[in-house]
């Protein structure tokens, strides 16, 4: 890895986007906590509420406690905002619907940062990325032109959602392209925290090392320092709108 730059500090409010209750939890969680610290706006969207996640548990159940569960999460980094937009879990769709979703979303936040999630096929180290984070994550770049342009998705200005073209960055996590970093010593704690909100899901995983939430998110860390002066951080592939 290359040496990582720090992330840019010109923004006052964040919107952080991800498929699933957890994938904000899985690294991006150490960088939020950061950036709430400091007096940043961070807010979050799911896109699902996670209820094909875990096997154990019918659909019908799992999703109110995975949401609850992303809720307790996101109080353990200083998020209070948090929105779900109900599309189906392990079968979101890349087109004109989530654009629209994610383009009224953005307009509703103001956001002059929008955070993802991997939108590349894999995952560092070569893992196959899911379906469901690439669509997201690859819509989530289109719909911030859409927010901006009133021309497209007209009918949202019928919802007095007006075109906001305020965001200057989209951060994605946990992408093999990582070009800037953020310092996450001081708030290792809280996403590990956060993380372990997760009980339901991480009790689900059994024996896998993400099941340890401490292990995995330190080891994450620890894999980037090496590029960031020698300090535990959370990468990113920054985009410049």
């Amino acid at each position: 890895m290359e040496q990582l730059e720090p992330m840019p500090q010109q923004w006052t409010r964040a919107l952080a986007i991800a498929a699933h209750p957890d994938d904000l939890e899985y690294g991006v969680a150490g960088a939020v906590a950061a950036w709430t610290a400091a007096g940043k706006d961070v807010r979050y969207l799911l896109v699902t509420r996670g209820e094909a996640g875990i096997d154990t548990l019918p659909p019908h159940e799992c999703g109110g406690l995975r949401e609850a569960e992303q809720r307790a999460a996101a109080a353990a980094v200083g998020v209070a905002q948090v929105e779900f937009l109900d599309h189906h879990d392990g079968v979101i769709e890349y087109g004109l619907d989530l654009r629209r979703d994610l383009a009224a979303a953005i307009r509703r936040h103001t956001p002059q940062l929008v955070v993802t999630t991997n939108l590349h096929d894999s995952w560092p180290g070569d893992g196959w990325n899911s379906p469901d984070h690439r669509h997201v994550g690859r819509a989530v770049l289109d719909a911030v032109a859409d927010a901006g342009n009133r021309w497209i998705f007209p009918e949202l200005l019928g919802l007095g959602l007006q075109p906001w073209a305020g965001v200057a960055y989209v951060a994605v996590g946990g992408s093999p392209r990582p070009t800037h970093a953020v310092d996450v010593t001081d708030s290792l704690d809280r996403a590990v925290a956060s993380l372990s909100a997760h009980r339901t899901y991480l009790q689900a995983l059994g024996q896998n090392p993400m099941a340890s939430p401490r292990e995995f998110l330190q080891w994450q860390a620890d894999l980037v320092a090496p590029s960031f002066g020698g300090r535990r951080a959370t990468a990113f592939e920054l985009y410049r709108t």
